[in-house]
């Protein structure tokens, strides 16, 4: 008894001393660690707010200068100052419009000499911005090269305000755009700080409209006023620096935050000191303790033992020695405690594991297995199964536009409708992930997964309403049934997806699997390796569609386009294979190809003296390759055309791609001789800035437009309204897409220069295209 409590009398010394001398160096350490990294954190931390300040005001600055250049540029617009000096209300607003959007303002005005305004336009409500615009317009107008920021409907804009001079003052031009979430990404981007833009409304409300931070420290932000010098995140303490912005109608301020915790990490060093510190202080712990290891050798074995078993997953047989009073007693209950953790934490992984945390349906993992279970042979008393593949649509949009918090409560919403139709114990509802649901039928054939899926589908036309919110709801359903769509389960899934996205994209609602859908990728990628040796082969067909003159004037034209003579599958469509060739690069051979197939057309005698001219298309990948224009001069040279005799055309979208580079690619072109056109004009997003400087000679106007002339008066303007641009440019007027005589008149009568269309001719073999030359006289 007495060599018991000499033994537990000396272990309570050795541990408390051993304990005691590591607790003081640990104290110590961490005291003088943690108050110099605190220290040098928060100076650190002041002198980058510092910058990240300077930063965001010149950032600010950089957007106010860039839209008061696109207000000068509308300013300084002939066409604009023509409409506004004739009192063209229609036209000004247009050009407003037009202009706000391709320049990103949200608010453009015009504004008389008075200030009063005569156009607007907003992104919601006119009237919310009049009010604003009252205060805004006296202070810019005595500060034209300043910005001023205005509260709008809580929402915090930029405005800047130049005047129209021609040459005494005509007006003004007011634009805005809001503070949006962009430029705070920008900040977060450029500098790696948080912001968050705080409003307090004339009405005292505080609102924080754009910021980079979780909604939950927002409302933290929100309840403290706006008054925020540091705050808890999950990524550690906040510290904040506020910079206020002159505004009007309301205060608004910047809060840029950066985390203590970011700084602190490079003063690691410190940390792994104290490390070293704290081993010696287990080291000496260990000696202390060394002396009684006998005693306590034959425990702990037994837990070593138990160890193992939980290594191998056992957690069922208890831990020994828990009944002891002394600290292997304490060791031994913790291991015990430990052990039934554990074991509770495996439970909840292997939930974790088969189930979807946020719809509470299972996981894709989970729904295979069942599905692999309900395929073997006797796991069913039915044996049919099907499966329904479900992809809700404008899921990224409603993201986007609503934040992934509300994403997630729709698809906790969808999750909870499908579960309501599907009710059999026997049948299962799965998020297999993103927006993508599943659905498993036991002993149902195609009939009834039809009239699921269409049960799903009649559901989802009542809108969901979440959080003030009504979203309608529509979805692509794929479905397909064992035996007779697939082998196994794997193929069963996998076939029900691809009738999905077939459903998706024909707007089909739902749609069974059929080998036909799955077998036009594979014939598609089998025409993507044929086309390859096409060229070789002399498969490729030039054809010609004319492009006749409506005043008269002299010359012949016509558009040169490819066609493929397969052996096998006959004439295929270009839509089948040039935008795979475009998706490779193949599209550079195609347009050399057809350069030199136009180029022995027209080095005929016949075609020579007719002075025809041939227009040919050329892609984004033919505008970026640097040696296009050595390769068209070296053709030229071959086959002894003009450049001349070639009109190159190019779209919009191909010029805009990579603007720069196009516009040297063109210029090159044009000094060569070659005349230039702008394809599909007035379906892209190209800058009249841009086509001002292009050295282009021509648009084609896109036959969207001009096939809907005679349904309404909208697009006809359109057509007149490109005409007349194009005139006032200098440029000439091709028109496609003419298919009758009605809408040829009216281009006639509108005075565009060129018309083609299936009203003049279809395109035609080359051959046939002499005859109808001669035909024409």
């Amino acid at each position: 008894m007495m060599w018991k409590t000499l033994g537990r009398s000396l272990i309570l010394r050795l541990v408390g001393v051993s304990l005691l001398l590591l607790l003081i160096v640990q104290l110590a350490g961490f005291a003088v660690v943690r108050a110099s990294i605190e220290r040098n954190a928060r100076s650190q931390i002041a002198r980058q707010l510092d910058v990240d300040e300077n930063v965001w005001l010149r950032l600010l600055e950089q957007n106010a200068e860039r839209l008061r250049q696109g207000s000068a540029l509308l300013a300084a617009d002939y066409g604009f100052r023509s409409a506004v000096h004739s009192g063209d209300e229609e036209t000004i607003q247009s050009v407003l419009e037009n202009h706000g959007e391709r320049i990103g303002a949200a608010a453009t005005a015009l504004l008389d000499t008075d200030m009063a305004y005569r156009a607007l336009t907003a992104p919601s409500s006119a009237q919310a911005f009049i009010p604003t615009l009252e205060q805004v317009a006296p202070q810019l107008a005595r500060s034209p090269q300043g910005s001023q920021i205005a509260v709008v409907d809580g929402v915090p804009y930029q405005f800047v305000m130049v005047p129209m001079r021609a040459p005494v003052l005509m007006g003004w031009v007011l634009m805005g755009f809001p503070l949006d979430q962009a430029l705070a990404d920008e900040m977060r981007r450029l500098l790696s700080v948080q912001v968050a833009l705080v409003v307090q409304e004339a009405g005292g409300r505080v609102t924080v409209p754009v910021s980079t931070l979780p909604a939950t420290l927002r409302d933290q932000i929100v309840a403290q006023g706006g008054q925020v010098d540091e705050i808890d995140s999950p990524d550690g303490v906040l510290l904040s620096r506020s910079s206020p912005l002159p505004s009007v109608n309301g205060q608004v301020q910047a809060l840029l935050l950066r985390s203590v915790d970011a700084v602190v990490a490079p003063y690691r060093q410190l940390q792994l000191l104290l490390a070293f510190i704290t081993a010696g202080g287990v080291l000496l712990f260990a000696l202390g303790s060394g002396l009684m290891a006998q005693r306590v050798i034959t425990p702990l074995q037994s837990l070593m033992r138990a160890t193992q078993r939980l290594s191998r997953g056992e957690y069922d047989t208890p831990m020994e020695h828990t009944r002891r009073q002394d600290e292997i007693g304490r060791l031994a209950r913790s291991f015990d405690r430990m052990r039934l953790d554990i074991g509770a934490q495996q439970k909840e992984i292997m939930r974790l594991a088969y189930w979807d945390r946020l719809t509470g349906l299972p996981n894709r993992e989970r729904f295979r297995e069942t599905l692999v279970r309900a395929l073997e042979p006797g796991a069913s008393q039915a044996p049919p199964v099907s499966v329904l593949t479900l992809d809700l649509d404008r899921f990224k949009h409603v993201n986007d536009v609503m934040g992934y918090a509300f994403g997630d409560c729709l698809l906790q919403a969808v999750a909870q409708r499908m579960a309501d139709l599907v009710t059999s114990p026997d049948d299962m509802v799965a998020r297999l992930g993103g927006n993508e649901f599943a659905v498993l039928l036991r002993g149902v054939e195609a009939p009834g997964a039809l009239a699921v899926a269409q049960q799903i589908l009649t559901s989802f036309e009542q809108p969901l309403a979440l959080q003030d919110q009504t979203v309608d709801l529509s979805a692509g359903i794929g479905i397909a049934c064992w035996p007779g769509d697939a082998e196994d389960a794997d193929m069963l899934l996998s076939h029900s997806e691809i009738a999905m996205y077939a459903a998706k994209r024909k707007l089909s609602g739902a749609l069974r699997y059929d080998v036909s859908i799955d077998s036009s990728s594979a014939q598609n990628l089998s025409l993507l390796t044929e086309l390859r040796r096409a060229v070789e082969r002399n498969e490729l067909r030039l054809y010609l569609q004319p492009k006749v003159p409506l005043h008269g004037q002299s010359g012949s034209a016509a558009e040169a386009l490819v066609r493929w003579q397969h052996p096998q599958r006959g004439m295929v469509p270009p839509m089948e294979f040039i935008p795979f060739a475009e998706q490779t690069g193949f599209v550079r051979q195609l347009t050399l190809w057809m350069f030199e197939e136009v180029a022995k057309f027209l080095a005929q005698p016949a075609q020579q003296s007719r002075g025809l001219r041939v227009s040919v298309n050329l892609s984004t990948r033919d505008l970026l390759d640097p040696d296009l224009s050595h390769k068209l001069a070296a053709l030229l040279d071959r086959h002894g055309v003009l450049a001349s005799s070639f009109c190159l055309e190019i779209t919009e979208s191909a010029i805009m791609d990579d603007p720069h580079r196009a516009e040297a690619m063109l210029n090159r072109l044009s000094e060569q001789g070659f005349k230039l056109s702008i394809d599909d004009f007035g379906t892209g997003y190209s800058s009249l800035a841009y086509l001002k400087r292009l050295p282009v000679d021509e648009l084609k106007i896109d036959k969207s437009f001009v096939m809907g002339m005679e349904q309404g008066e909208d697009d006809a303007m359109i057509v007149r309204s490109t005409i007349d641009l194009a005139h006032n440019l200098g440029l000439t007027v091709v028109a496609e897409g003419v298919e009758t005589g009605g809408i040829l008149e009216r281009l006639r009568a509108l005075a565009c220069d060129e018309a083609q269309g299936y009203h003049i001719s279809r395109p035609m073999p080359a051959q046939e295209f002499l005859a109808w030359q001669q035909r024409q006289g």
